[in-house]
C-alpha cells in the first residue's frame, strides 16, 4: 500500500480526508467527532527507523493495544512507534514490506482503540 492508497483508502472506509497539518507532506487522519487522531503518516529516513538502508520510507503509526503489541511487532514491516510511545503505537512501512490487509486491520484497530468511548 503506497500513501496515495492510504489516502484513498480511509476516505472510503472511514470518511475522512487527510489533513496536512504541518505544511509538508507528512498528515493526520482523525475522527471527526472527538478529533483524535488515529494515524499519522510521515516520511523518514530509513536509517532513523534502524534499518540500514538509504534513502526515504513512507511510514504511518497507527495505535494498537499493549496485548497486541508482541504479536504484531514481529511481523514484517512493523516497527515500534515512531515518534510516538512506543507501548501504545506502532510504525507500518509503506513500501510493500507490510501486506496490504495487515495495514488496513492496523488501522481499523488504531480507528476503534481512538474512537468515542460509550458506556
Amino acid at each position: 500500500m503506497t500513501r496515495d492508497d492510504l489516502i484513498q483508502y480511509a476516505a472510503y472506509r472511514y470518511s475522512v480526508d487527510a489533513e496536512y497539518p504541518w505544511n509538508d507532506e507528512n498528515f493526520i487522519f482523525r475522527h471527526e467527532n472527538n478529533r483524535k487522531w488515529f494515524a499519522v503518516a510521515m516520511r523518514v529516513a530509513y536509517r532513523k527507523l534502524g534499518i540500514d538502508r538509504d534513502g526515504l520510507v513512507d511510514i504511518v503509526d497507527v495505535k494498537c493495544g499493549p496485548l497486541l503489541m508482541g504479536a504484531y511487532r514481529g511481523q514484517s514491516g512493523i516497527l515500534p512507534g515512531y515518534h510516538m510511545n512506543k507501548e501504545h503505537w506502532l510504525t507500518i512501512l509503506l513500501d510493500g514490506t507490510a501486506g496490504d490487509d495487515l495495514i488496513k486491520e492496523l488501522l481499523e484497530i488504531s480507528f476503534d482503540l481512538t474512537g468515542r468511548k460509550t458506556g
